[in-house]
This record gives structure tokens, sequence and C-alpha cells, in this order.
């Protein structure tokens, strides 16, 4: 009897993630072509990194690999799905300055005035624009790395995210 109460609020709860899941936004921030090398010469595979987001303060990362290009996508989607954090958004922007470091890479993110828009380059404006960030500055310091600014980006919101929780 356990059991079956355990079954059926697991499969509740995953209706109710998919039905949340499906407002989220997607954006390939990039596909890599990644060879590994083998007796018989190189075996090709595809790395792809997710960003989504819903516009309203969620936002999710996911990195996979995959034999080819769409398998790539879809296990980086479900990662992303995984990954997926809250960030507190007042007037459209963060609440205060924040540093992140990812391996060599920083980003520095600031709160911007209303009408300022999002002035940051690369995956930092994907991120932050996917999280529903309106007015914020971005600047990447160090490795121009696609993936390490996503994450060093994505550790920022989500540190912005707790430390407002506090």
């Amino acid at each position: 009897m356990i059991a079956k109460v355990i079954e059926k609020t697991s499969l509740e709860g995953a209706a109710v993630n998919q039905v949340s899941l499906k407002e989220f936004e997607e954006k390939v921030a990039s596909i890599d072509r990644i060879s590994r090398t083998v007796k018989g010469g190189r075996r090709i595979r595809f790395k792809a990194l997710v960003v989504i987001g819903d516009g309203q303060g969620r936002v999710g990362l996911g990195l996979a690999k995959g034999a080819d290009v769409q398998t790539a996508i879809s296990k980086a989607r479900k990662k992303a799905e995984k990954s997926v954090i809250k960030v507190k958004i007042a007037n459209g922007t963060i609440s205060h300055s924040i540093n992140s470091t990812y391996d060599k890479t920083r980003v520095i993110l600031k709160p911007a005035p209303e009408g300022h828009s999002v002035i940051a380059g690369g995956v930092v404006r994907q991120v932050v624009s996917l999280a529903g960030i309106k007015n914020i500055v971005g600047k990447t310091l160090g490795s121009t790395n696609t993936v390490n600014a996503a994450r060093a980006t994505y550790q920022a919101l989500k540190r912005v995210s707790s430390e407002t929780d506090r």
C-alpha cells in the first residue's frame, strides 16, 4: 500500500513538472564537434550547451554529448531542466553586484537602472535574458570560453538568489 502511494505522488509530481517545463524557452548556446582517437581513427561526437528560462526568474543550464547533434541537444535540455534555479528579480534587475569565477573565466554582473536594457556579450546575454532580467550590465574577463562563461553566469545568478533569501 505504501508503494502505491509513493508511485501515485511521484506520477502526480512528474505531471506537474512536465506542465511547468513546457513554458520554458530554449536556446542552444553552442554546439561543438569533439573527437576521440581510437585504433581505427577518430570517433566524432557532438557537445551541446543549452540554456532554458521562462523569463520570470527561472533559468537552467545543461551540457551534454551525443553521437549526433539532436541527441546532444535533447540530453542537454534534460540536464537543463534538472538544474533550474529561481533568481530574485526586483524592478527588472538583480539586487546587487556580484562576481563569479569558473575556471579562468570571471563574470561581473551589476544592476542597471530602468530602461538601460541588457548590456552583456555572448552567452552571458542569453542566460540573463532567459532568466527574465531586463536591465543589467555584464562583463566577461579572462577566458571567454562559452561553456565556462555560461557556468560562471549561472553560478552568479544562483548566488544572487541565495543571498537575497537570507
